[in-house]
């Protein structure tokens, strides 16, 4: 057994889940597991000796065959303790009743040399992990492979494991009996990222060096092919240059892999680097966004400006596009890092709007005797920008803790047993609130999570989605005013009519005409169409569903596999139209509705409901 256990000696590898009777199901026979409180139908509990009925949790027979003398701490023939058996099979009153009668929580035993707390972890067994550490286990123990409780939680990759006995003390940078740490163990042999993301949460030392080979966990990640690891160790700053026993630095070890990924993450990250410490580039990266807005007004307005030259040569004006957008693609990949890359479609929605502006006050208003549409103009424009703004800068309801409440959250849901992931997020290591969701963009869990907008480049919450919604609304207001600025222009400079000469004719002569005002009005058509049908999309979300975003999405992928299909309409957040409105806009319609006031910061049940409804999860 993986665990120590003596009845899969030289059989059975890895972990085990509720006892089998033996490991014949390594060779093909399958015997049915023994789930735990269920007694064996093929045995008679009055026949069964001490080890078995402690295996499936006969407590009745097993108090009764210690009361006639059998003595707790004796361990059997290959070395294993009652208090194993009871430890890796989860049955925890039999743990409490052995612990009474004078059973040694620590004992070591087993072909490993375990302990009852090593057996238990192996199986994943958080509510055993938790009663042996109130017994007094030590999880600082080392068994016969060397590794502590931690490391083997790491090992077996069971983060919940991970995250209570960091909570409770241990030491993220404890050594096994080589002296890797859990981060080395996790980077040479976890499957995927997760160890290791979570680990890195608890800031590990990313330098230390094992004993033997003298790697950092970097120089594990990379021998090993862990690819996601050497991701994760890169990003968080593990040193490139350090020399193992060999000789060898991480950035060697990748050459050598031939991984040819591997190698361009190495290059990358050097690249990255050594911009940090180039004087001019850490002023740019200091501006970083400033200057990506900049080159983005300017690239678009050459754009504009090649499509306004006098040359009938379509072809060189095509040239000089295709010249412009490699100009524009180099210079993006060399003076803007990856974290500040997503803000490109946002430097884009800017910049149309900026020449769509100029475009309306210089090109469509001096043609007009009427104020009222260059102050409707000027409303929307500035409508736009501020809302934008506030959509930017407002905190979308990030959840915020300290790394005390942090680990108090961790003991706290482990001893309720809720450690799982639907109320724990790994990542940000706080316990979910309703409705949250952990958003990659932005590395943090937010309150009632709608979405993260390619347009804003920020996460849309409960703290900004109301003026997410009126960015949306006067953007749409400036593309439609743009639009009918371009047909009165093209109606009074152009001379062609689309009735008179068709479709073809009239298409060419506008953009003979003015490219800029063509190249304005496809800009216009673009931010007018999915402003609009996304404002329509998210109010009929708000008003007839009561969900966001994500949860919509979450209930059309359940409806597919689900029968009957799951009504988007019967979820605990819809309180009918005109209340969910006056909730989410906190208006009362002149006291004709009262909004219900709550923090989804820190919502954590469905209580505050005034009525049941039927929950769906989302």
């Amino acid at each position: 057994m993986a665990g120590g256990g003596p009845a899969c000696k030289g059989h059975c590898h890895g972990p085990h889940r509720p006892h089998m009777h033996n490991c014949h199901s390594a060779h093909g026979d399958k015997d049915l597991p023994v789930l735990p409180g269920l007694y064996p139908i093929v045995e008679d509990p009055s026949t069964c000796d001490i080890v078995k009925a402690t295996q499936y949790g006969m407590i009745e027979r097993c108090k009764e065959l210690v009361e006639a003398g059998y003595d707790v701490r004796q361990p059997d023939k290959e070395n294993v303790t009652l208090l194993h058996w009871a430890a890796i099979n989860n049955r925890q009153e039999l743990v409490k009743y052995y612990i009474s009668k004078g059973a040694i929580v620590d004992q070591l035993g087993g072909d490993l040399n375990s302990t009852p707390l090593h057996w238990a972890i192996r199986q994943g067994h958080l509510p055993m992990v938790m009663l042996l550490l109130k017994c007094g286990a030590d999880p600082s123990l080392i068994d016969g492979e060397g590794f502590s409780s931690i490391h083997l939680a790491v090992l077996f990759q069971h983060v919940p494991v991970v995250a209570y006995l960091i909570s409770k003390g241990q030491n993220v940078d404890t050594t096994d009996f080589n002296g890797q740490t859990p981060l080395m163990l996790a980077a040479q042999k976890a499957i995927g990222p997760e160890p290791t993301r979570f680990l890195l949460k608890f800031n590990p030392s990313l330098n230390a060096v094992d004993n033997v080979q003298k790697n950092t966990a970097l120089h594990w990640a990379i021998a090993s092919g862990n690819t996601s690891a050497v991701d994760l160790l890169l990003e968080a700053g593990a040193s490139l240059d350090i020399k193992n026993v060999k000789g060898e630095t991480p950035r060697d070890l990748a050459y050598q892999s031939l991984n040819r990924f591997m190698v361009y993450m190495v290059k990358e990250e050097e690249r990255m680097r050594s911009r940090r410490n180039n004087m001019l580039l850490k002023i740019v990266e200091k501006y970083e966004l400033v200057l990506l807005f900049a080159s983005s007004l300017t690239f678009m307005w050459a754009i504009g400006y090649v499509m306004n030259l006098s040359s009938d040569s379509w072809l060189l004006k095509g040239g000089l596009l295709l010249f412009l957008l490699f100009g524009m693609a180099l210079f993006v990949r060399q003076l803007v890092g990856l974290k500040n890359l997503r803000y490109l479609p946002t430097a884009f929605l800017l910049s149309s709007v900026f020449w769509m502006s100029v475009t309306c006050f210089f090109w469509f208003l001096p043609d007009g005797t009427d104020r009222i549409p260059e102050i409707t103009v000027m409303l929307s424009v500035v409508g736009l920008l501020y809302y934008f703004y506030k959509t930017w800068r407002t905190d979308p309801g990030y959840i915020k803790t300290s790394e005390k409440e942090r680990k108090e959250n961790i003991v706290a849901l482990a001893e309720a047993n809720c450690l799982d992931f639907r109320t724990f997020c790994t990542s940000c290591l706080v316990r979910k609130p309703l409705r949250s969701v952990h958003c990659l963009a932005c590395d943090s869990c937010v309150a009632r999570y709608d979405q993260h907008s390619l347009w804003t480049g920020r996460c849309i919450g409960i703290g900004n989605h109301r003026y997410y919604l009126l960015f949306l609304l006067f953007l749409t207001m400036t593309g439609v005013w743009v639009l009918y600025g371009t047909l009165l222009y093209w109606t009074s400079h152009c001379s062609t009519s689309y009735p008179q000469d068709g479709a073809w004719t009239y298409f060419t002569q506008i953009i003979y005409c003015s490219p800029w005002v063509s190249y304005m009005f496809a800009l216009a058509c673009f931010h007018t169409g999915w402003a609009s049908l996304w404002l329509t999309v998210q109010l009929y979300q708000i008003a007839f569903l009561g969900l966001t975003s994500h949860e919509r999405m979450n209930l059309l992928m359940q409806r597919k596999s689900s029968k009957p299909a799951i009504s988007l309409r019967r979820t605990p957040y819809n309180l009918g139209c005109f209340q969910n409105l006056a909730d989410f806009f906190q208006c009362s319609c002149f006291g004709m509705f009262k909004p219900s006031v709550v923090d989804w910061t820190k919502q954590y049940n469905l209580f505050y409901l005034a009525k049941e409804k039927t929950v769906h999860p989302v």
